[in-house]
């Protein structure tokens, strides 16, 4: 079997995005978990606290590495000799997009496939954004993400009331 790659930004990892990894490192020998740079995003945490965050929720995976990058996915995954992109699937809507990016992926190499999880049903409606926004107003997350991600959270929106 060969090594795949779970790009995105991660802003923040949950429960979620921890399901696809392990489901994906079930079934590929080794995944590499590729944190995006993705200034245009704004994300809410730096890339490195993103790639420290991911390194400590992915700890008990072995093997699975956790790494940033900038760039086209397609090159990151050549370049370090993975032959598959993961992504997931939650809804219809989520379909139509990654569909359009494996598309244009396929237009610009061949030499890498895209494999598509839908996530556990208990997962099916977490996403980074609902997660940021609950935090943001105080709301408990605890249920949708590692506590070392939940205490991140409250320092990162504690920083932005007091600045």
């Amino acid at each position: 079997m060969t090594g795949a790659m779970y790009p995105g930004t991660f802003d923040p990892i949950t429960n979620g995005h921890y399901d696809l990894v392990r489901r994906a490192a079930d079934i590929f020998e080794r995944v590499v978990v590729a944190i995006a740079a993705n200034p245009g995003k704004a994300p809410l945490f730096p890339l490195e606290e993103r790639v420290s965050l991911a390194r400590t929720v992915l700890a008990d995976i072995p093997n699975v590495e956790v790494t940033g990058y900038a760039g086209l996915t397609v090159d990151f995954a050549r370049q370090h000799g993975l032959r598959v992109v993961v992504r997931g699937l939650r809804a219809v809507s989520d379909f139509e997009f990654e569909f359009q990016l494996a598309t244009m992926s396929r237009h610009l190499t061949d030499k890498v496939d895209y494999v598509f999880l839908t996530p556990t049903e208990q997962f099916n409606f977490i996403s980074s954004t609902l997660v940021r926004e609950i935090a943001s107003l105080g709301g408990n997350v605890a249920k949708f993400v590692h506590p070392a991600v939940e205490a991140a959270l409250k320092e990162a929106w504690a920083k932005r009331k007091k600045g």
